[in-house]
């Protein structure tokens, strides 16, 4: 069970916490893993962790030409892509009447167009093959809103909406497209909360606790199997009960 021998799989953004889980997990269950960020060093010491079966794509995708390349660089080297995560994302917080348009365009341009990008040149030969796996990573932000998080709440909800979309389109071709939609998860950024505010965030969690990126990864594992093959423009909550959706 669960197992991707033979399957290529790109992960973006694959230098942050679920990136790299996600990566781990993947490569684990037997996929060849193209990871993709603009950290160098990080993605370096992932391929030196992961050993074999790995290759290394530096790509800005807030350039529509980077991504354009990354995708046929991948197949000139690994054949093919089978599984697509769209994990890159950033934040660019701010109170709505103080948001500039540069923050609003940074965070839609790489949280939801650069998804939408790579979906559309990986789609073509997924549809060819009659197999393909899609899985976006959206948040619980897109779900129930936040405030200071216009544009990314935005972006992580059209998330929603692109993949439901695209999975209309293409389940006859056995390409399933899902979302993943974590709560709040162990990271450098939530590790920079005061712990007060940090407790009081627990308190509203009924686990009681943030989620651990391995956590996530699991669900995107499961999505990409064989096992969930007749699932489809579905968002899986990883969110410890936070919202019960």
């Amino acid at each position: 069970m669960f197992d991707l021998s033979g399957k290529v799989a790109l992960v973006t953004g694959a230098t942050g916490a679920i990136g790299g889980a996600t990566a781990r997990v993947l490569h684990k269950m037997g996929a060849t893993v193209a990871v993709s960020g603009t950290k160098i060093d990080g993605l370096e010491h992932l391929a030196n962790e992961l050993s074999e079966r790995v290759h290394l794509f530096a790509c800005n995708l807030n350039l529509a030409g980077a991504i354009e390349e990354l995708t046929p660089n991948i197949e000139r080297i690994c054949g093919r892509v089978d599984i697509l995560v769209n994990n890159a994302g950033i934040t660019r917080d701010n109170l709505l009447m103080r948001m500039t348009d540069q923050d609003w365009q940074d965070v839609i341009t790489l949280n939801l167009e650069a998804p939408f990008r790579l979906m559309r040149a990986v789609s073509k030969k997924m549809i060819k093959e009659r197999w393909g796996r899609i899985i976006n990573i959206s948040s619980i932000v897109g779900a129930i809103g936040n405030s200071g998080q216009t544009n990314y709440a935005a972006s992580k909800s059209g998330l929603f909406g692109l993949s439901k979309s695209a999975a209309a389109e293409l389940a006859a071709r056995n390409v399933t497209v899902n979302c993943v939609a974590p709560g709040f998860i162990e990271s450098p950024m939530v590790e920079k909360i005061p712990a007060s505010v940090r407790e009081q965030m627990e308190k509203n969690i009924p686990m009681t606790r943030v989620g651990r990126p391995e956590e996530v990864a699991a669900a995107v594992g499961f999505l990409a199997s064989n096992e969930a093959s007749y699932i489809t423009g579905h968002v899986l909550h990883v969110n410890g009960g936070m919202a019960m959706l």
